[in-house]
């Protein structure tokens, strides 16, 4: 018996959008644009949903995201050369 694992698949943020578009500026009901697309239709509910949750500021966006963790890798790097420093200084 063997097992085999499923490979999630990925969508750019550009084919999100662009799914989301279907709905919101052209007028499809989310399953007829999921079907057009060859994804699920609940897909494109979640994405529409994350996508307002951006616009309102409810939930951080893409290149926030990112600008956040590059953040904190930069603290994290600050943190630990002043603890060496201190250690340096006794």
């Amino acid at each position: 018996m063997t097992t085999e694992t499923r490979k999630r698949r990925e969508y750019t943020e550009d084919f999100k959008r662009d799914a989301v578009a279907l709905v919101t500026k052209q007028g499809y009901k989310p399953s007829e644009a999921a079907r057009s697309l060859g994804i699920g239709d609940t897909l494109i509910r979640d994405w529409k949903r994350e996508f307002e949750e951006e616009a309102s500021g409810a939930r951080l966006g893409t290149d926030k995201r990112e600008e956040l963790k590059r953040l904190w890798m930069e603290k994290e790097i600050l943190k630990k050369a002043s603890q060496f420093f201190a250690k340096e200084m006794k």
